[in-house]
Parts: C-alpha cells; structure tokens; sequence
C-alpha cells in the first residue's frame, strides 16, 4: 500500500482536528452574544453585525465550495483561518457599527471556508455510510468548546470589554491555523487545469440540486438550524433585556445549552446504530416541536418567567443535535465527487434560512420588548412543525424511492 492512499495517520489527526474546525463557528457567535448589549451602548444597533456575520457565510459557501473541490482543502482552509484572525482583529479596533459589520462580514467569508473544508474532508476520507457518525463526533467536540465559549464571552465582557472577545477570536484562529499548517494533509486531489471541464462540469450545481437525498437532508439541516439561530440572535435582548439578566448569568444559558447538545451528539450516535437515520431524524423531530411548544405554552401562561424557555429551549437542543450530523453528511453522501459543492450549497440554504427567519423576528423586537418572547418562540415553533413534516413524510419516500 502506498503512502498516498494510506488513510489511517490522516484520519487520526483530522478526527482531532474536525471538532476544533467546526467550533471555529460558536467561538464567533456564541462568544460573541453576551457582548451584544456593550456593543450596542457603545457604537448603536448590535444585532445588525450578527446578521451580516451569518449572511457573509452563507453567500461565500458558494464560493468556497468550489474553490475547494478546484484547489484542494488544504489551501483554501488555511487562507480562511488567516482570514479569520485578520478579521476579528479588525473587528476588535471598530470605532462604528458600519466598520464592526465590515469585520463581521470578512470574518463570515472566512468561516465559510474553514466549514466547507472542514465537512467536504469528511466526504472525502469515509464513505457516505460513516458519515453521520464522524460528524456527531466532531459536533460533540464542537459542543464542547460551544460550552464554554458563551462563559469565557460574559467574563471577558464583565471584566475587559467587548473589544477583547473578538481578541480572543482572532488567538483562537492563529492557534488553529499552527495546528493545521502542521498536521492537516490534503484531503481531497486539486483539479488539473488540463482536466478541468472533465472534473468539474458546468452543470455540477444543478446536478447537486437534482440529487433527491440532498433536497431532503439540505432542508432538514437548514430548518433545525433556523429555528435556533433566532434563539441565537434575539436571546440576549430576551433574557438581558426583557428578563433582566445579567451577561454573566445569561452566558449560563447558551452554555447549558452545549452541554444538552453534547448530550444530544452521543445520543444521535447510538440512535444512528440501531435504528438508522430516518428513525433518527423522527425522534429528533419530536423533541424539537415538544421543546418550541413548551416555549409556547410559557409565553401564554407564564410570560415573566424564564423556566418554560429554558426547558423548551434545552429539549428543542436535544431534536437540533439529532439534526445536525444527520442533515449535514445526509446532504453530501450521495455526492463525493462534489463533495465540495454539495457542503457549500448546503451550508448557504442552512444560513439563508437563518437570515430571512432571523431578519423577519428581529422586526418584532422593539425598545419595550412589547412583544415579549414570542419573536424567539414562534420561529423555533415554525421549524419544529417543519422538521416533523420532512423526518415524516419527506425522509421516508427517499426510502421508498
């Protein structure tokens, strides 16, 4: 056997590898979200940096994606953690929330690309069967760090300002990119330019779109992550501002929620083992429209308490870390020699769900909190009737079919 085609020292040094790309994304959201009310005292409206930070990612994916299937992994992951550093630095130095959005963008385009390499190598060392497995794995080390991410976040807040957060960011992708300049080999074999018609059609993302399974799990993926990222976006004013939180006891709350969803990760493992991932994926779905309901049924009868939004919340985690693996290698299984492709395209259905769910939610937030917790609450719910919809009734005619 040559060296080339000898996967087990590779797969050794990504599996350890994979979760820390991967938390490449909680480190700049969930750091990031007890350092929205500061922000908002010192340069204006916060929220609009996180916005822009999540549309950036989800349009470069696109770009991203090919970039890696033409140019190989390795590269294009290493200039997105250069990216990255440069950008929360930038980020870090803004004297005005339209420099602070410039920076968020920047770092969002870099995240893409650190997701894309990071969940097309996947495709690219197991088949399509381990796939849901290796990613719940490198999700629960994503969890992990997601864990502590929102704790260090309050405290750097509290104790240093918002600023040294985003510093903290930019250590993380420095520390990141030593690692993988060191032990992360290519992946995948870059296009020749002599073959490049051949090895990447022009037609390659409409024959992505025409792949039925991708259709399915892209959908699921984008659903369970919509309904949590108007958790992410509007839970600060929720709980800080409506509820009167402080950062610090708030951080407490995304942090639960990482370790629920840690839990969740382990579970999907060993669901994935003995039932499969349609029976996975229904189980998930469950939990998910059980936890957005308890939302619900708070916001009726107990609008001023935290409790029910809690509970709901860490339930609709549980159906979300079900969710996540199974959507993201369901999404690229069929499709490895577009594996590059398929995960950017993926990823930008998941983030664009988040940015038109996020952006409509965020109209119904005002200085008063008039409206409560419902602009959290009713799109979590929305995706919890969906994610039922497609684990169902989707899921199952793929089987069939």
């Amino acid at each position: 056997m040559t060296h080339e085609s000898s996967p087990p020292r590779r797969g050794l040094a990504f599996a350890l590898l994979l979760p820390l790309l991967l938390a490449a994304q909680p480190v700049a959201t969930d750091s990031y979200l007890p350092a929205l009310p500061e922000i908002a005292r010192d340069l204006g409206s916060a929220s609009s940096s996180l916005t822009v930070f999540i549309l950036a990612f989800g349009i470069a994916q696109l770009l991203c994606g090919p970039l890696a299937d033409r140019f190989g992994r390795r590269p294009v992951l290493l200039g997105g953690l250069a990216c990255y550093a440069v950008a929360a630095l930038g980020c870090a130095l803004a004297g005005s929330v339209l420099l602070l959005a410039a920076g968020r963008a920047v770092q969002g385009f870099a995240m893409a690309a650190i997701l894309v390499c990071a969940r097309a190598a996947v495709r690219d060392l197991y088949p399509a069967h381990q796939g849901p497995q290796v990613m719940a794995r490198g999700l629960t080390g994503l969890g992990m760090v997601a864990l502590v991410s929102p704790l260090l976040g309050a405290w750097g807040v509290q104790a240093l300002g918002w600023r040294w957060v985003l510093v903290g960011m930019a250590a993380y992708a420095l520390v990141l990119l030593a690692m993988c300049w060191h032990s992360f080999a290519e992946t995948h074999r870059p296009i020749a330019p002599g073959a490049l018609n051949a090895a990447a059609p022009r037609g390659s993302a409409r024959e992505v779109w025409a792949n039925r399974p991708f259709r399915a799990w892209a959908s699921l993926a984008a659903c369970t992550y919509g309904g949590l990222f108007c958790f992410l976006l509007l839970s600060p004013m929720v709980y800080i501002g409506y509820l009167g939180m402080s950062p610090v006891m708030y951080g407490w709350i995304p942090a639960g929620g990482s370790v629920v969803y840690i839990s969740s990760t382990v579970l999907c493992r060993r669901l994935l083992a003995r039932v499969g991932p349609v029976r996975t994926v229904q189980i998930g779905a469950v939990l998910s429209l059980t936890g957005a309901s308890i939302q619900a049924l708070g916001c009726l009868l107990m609008p001023h308490s935290p409790l029910p939004l809690l509970a709901g919340h860490a339930v609709y985690v549980m159906g979300h870390g079900i969710h996540q693996p199974c959507g993201q290698a369901g999404a690229v299984g069929d499709l490895p020699k577009l594996a590059g492709r398929a995960v950017s395209w993926s990823g930008f259905v998941m983030m664009l769900a988040a940015f038109c769910a996020g952006q409509t939610a965020a109209l119904f937030v005002d200085a008063h909190y008039s409206a409560g917790a419902w602009p959290m609450v009713l799109p979590m719910v929305l995706a919890g009737l969906l994610l039922v919809a497609i684990a169902y009734r989707w899921l199952p005619r793929l089987r069939r079919g």
